[in-house]
């Protein structure tokens, strides 16, 4: 898969732009999907989703592994859930996503979806590019 010069995102006209990707979420055990644009974030470990996510996706937030979670807002919990992840034809298959209740945008994160592309990414073009290893 090859996805080049993707351009950058303003999610309101006051936003700064950001490397946002649609990408498609699956729960293979309960066949529920979403499209969510997702932050391209090189400081995430994980893909993490907000925790209203889960229900939609038809886990039950709670029994998903807990684990506790540094981030930028401070210590939180967060519950991992099997998912796939889909963008065009390539599909990630069964990963852990965490779902965070602290969270108010979807992330993409290091472990579980940049380590499986080549990142570009030209910030004074406001570009970025995704390639398959």
């Amino acid at each position: 898969m090859k996805l080049v010069n993707i351009p950058f995102t303003k999610l309101s006209p006051s936003d700064i732009a950001r490397p946002w990707l649609q990408v498609a979420i699956f729960n293979p055990h309960a066949q529920k999907e979403i499209t969510v644009l997702g932050l391209i974030d090189t400081g995430a470990d994980e893909c993490a989703l907000p925790a209203g996510y889960a229900n939609i996706l038809g886990h039950n937030l709670q029994t998903g592994k807990s684990k506790e979670i540094r981030t930028g807002n401070g210590v939180t919990t967060a519950y991992a859930h099997t998912n796939q992840l889909r963008i065009n034809d390539f599909v990630i298959q069964e990963t852990l996503i965490d779902f965070m209740p602290n969270l108010s945008i979807p992330l993409l994160g290091t472990r579980n979806f940049l380590s499986n592309f080549v990142l570009t990414i030209d910030y004074p073009k406001k570009i970025f590019s995704l390639e398959t290893k």
